[in-house]
């Protein structure tokens, strides 16, 4: 047995077909300054030959998934329009006499490294779609077939490195099984398209089978049988069986009130970067968003985006939630995410550096635009501004100081906006949790960062995978916190919400729930499952299991019991 990250659910049974990495070879020499013209030409054609490839990808897969998933395609295509990738790939040509295959494979490599560093899920899967380009270019470029492809008469569960939405869709949906691979995550494009297709998907482990090998793949625990015996394989088959059941249930409570059976009611809202994240959140039944991660809009550029250009997306998100809540974080870098056109100092602890509202603080015209533009947004909906990174009162009282500045710029130039607008910070440093009652008395809302708060609190990097074992939500330190920051609030009467991965974990509903916690956001795919155990509980039956959990010593009795109470 081999355990790994569940990115789709779902029980598979069959044989693996291991698929082979793409290899390159490439040229060495440089160019003569002759043949420019000839090199352009040959990537001009592989990005002709690329786009109609993917747009008949594309038509493909919206008639075996529908339109909604096959727009994933569409980022495929942008990445092929982009200016700043193919202005990187024509620089290289020109002025360093590369061949265009080699100019394409540096910058993939370059912008696949930048998107890999980045300690955002959905930012770092990214990466698989920049790759996916770039294989599909230089395929054309250099004149290479396709990598060898699995049987057509049997079903399969693919075993790969990493498995591009180009090449799942190349894959015979009928025949497909499960998909399992070193590389992925919950986010990426390939996730969604499993989970979209019913395909349960195990990322995040390098799995020693061979093509022919009989494999279990369990989506959902993340786990992998290997050459199962029959016990094994009868327990899963009954297993399965349960799972579609489940997911047919999940299907049918996509309308239904987020409410316990004791009346409590709940929103669920969705954790965004996109407004494609946006559609899906909403096809879930999402209540709202409860943190709209604003970075990509800064992402893959070379400058700041305009004051209109992030008035225009925020404002189309606000429309599309049709009065539903909006939370918008202000820019959230520094640490693991860098932007080429800002450069920041080298770290020796980034994670405790330079970052999110520490550089908006000190780059206040950077700060100012993006208030604006949010002000703005907040005439077309229920709209809410939160700070990241906050630590002391007088940080949040000098970022308000900029909202100042904003308001009176826009009304000096008769601009409509929120005047009223709703100010919250994200709780995830210590300090802030420490002095939340202090911090509760100048905002109106609190939104608990469960990721950072957890490694901060426990002092885990959980990038370091010497040590990411040790991150653990449910030590007893990180609960008690959690009540205190919870307490704080009502004490000041200020709403409090979770937009940390612990929001979207079913086990620990009894945890939000017991502390009086109604408003939760979380990735799409965690809304119905959460649903489905919200409106098969009672608040007060959460009330006294927490008091339970708050007794319990250690992190694994905490975890039996959240577990044990299905």
């Amino acid at each position: 047995m081999i355990k790994g990250n569940g990115a789709s659910s779902g029980i598979a049974i069959g044989k693996a077909f291991v698929m082979p990495d793409w290899e390159w070879e490439l040229p060495d020499d440089v160019i003569d300054v002759n043949d420019l013209a000839f090199e352009f030409e040959k990537l001009y054609e592989g990005i002709r030959l690329s786009k109609t490839e993917i747009q008949t990808i594309k038509h493909d897969i919206a008639e075996v998934l529908g339109a909604e998933e096959s727009n994933i395609f569409d980022a495929h295509l942008a990445i092929l329009d982009d200016p700043v990738f193919m202005n990187e790939v024509s620089g290289i040509i020109q002025r360093q006499y590369k061949a265009a295959e080699v100019a394409v494979k540096e910058v993939v490599d370059k912008f696949v490294g930048m998107f890999d560093l980045l300690d955002d899920e959905y930012m770092k899967d990214r990466a698989i779609d920049i790759k996916d380009v770039g294989t599909r270019l230089l395929k054309h470029l250099l004149g290479s077939g396709e990598a060898s492809q699995p049987p057509q008469d049997q079903p399969f569960i693919v075993v790969a490195r990493e498995l591009t939405p180009s090449q799942l869709a190349h894959l015979d949906p009928t025949q497909l099984l499960g998909i399992i691979t070193q590389l992925g995550g919950t986010t990426s494009h390939t996730a969604i398209m499993a989970r979209a297709m019913g395909i349960p998907f195990i990322f995040g482990v390098e799995c020693p089978s061979q093509t022919g090998d009989l494999i279990i793949v369990d989506g959902d625990e993340g786990i992998i049988h290997l050459q199962p015996d029959d016990v094994t394989i009868e327990l899963y088959r009954a297993k399965k069986r349960t799972w579609l059941e489940y997911r047919q249930k999940l299907q049918r409570i996509i309308g239904l009130p987020p409410v316990t059976l004791d009346g409590r009611s709940v929103r669920l809202g969705a954790n965004i970067s996109s407004l494609k994240d946006l559609e899906l959140a909403l096809s879930y039944g999402a209540s709202g968003v409860g943190l709209f991660r604003t970075e990509f809009l800064y992402m893959d550029r070379h400058h700041l985006p305009r004051e209109d250009e992030q008035f225009e997306v925020y404002r189309q998100v606000a429309e599309q939630l049709n009065g539903k809540s909006l939370i918008i974080r202000t820019l959230d870098i520094g640490g693991d995410k860098q932007l080429d056109y800002l450069p920041l100092p080298e770290e020796d602890n980034p994670a405790l550096g330079y970052r999110a509202i520490r550089i908006l603080l000190d780059r206040r015209d950077m700060f100012k635009t993006q208030l604006k533009a949010i002000l703005r947004a907040g005439c077309y909906g229920d709209v809410k501004i939160m700070y990241p990174m906050i630590s002391s009162v007088e940080e949040l009282r000098r970022a308000n100081e900029v909202l100042e500045l904003a308001k009176r710029e826009l009304r000096e130039a008769n601009v409509p906006f929120r005047e009223s607008i709703d100010v919250g910070i994200m709780i995830e440093v210590p300090a802030a949790a420490a002095i939340a009652d202090l911090l509760a008395q100048e905002v109106q809302f609190f939104s608990i960062g469960t990721n950072d708060l957890v490694q901060y609190v426990l002092a885990v990097d959980r990038m370091n995978e010497q040590i990411a074992h040790l991150y653990n939500p449910y030590h007893p330190a990180v609960i008690r916190l959690l009540k205190h920051i919870v307490e704080a609030a009502r004490a000041s009467g200020i709403t409090v919400g979770v937009c940390g991965e612990l929001a979207g974990d079913v086990h620990a509903l009894p945890i939000w729930l017991g502390l009086g916690v109604h408003d939760l956001s979380m990735s799409a795919h965690s809304i119905l499952p959460v649903k489905n155990r919200l409106i098969e509980t009672t608040e007060q039956h959460c009330r006294e299991l927490l008091n339970q959990v708050l007794a319990c010593r250690t992190s694994e009795e905490i975890r039996a019991l959240l577990h044990g109470k299905e």
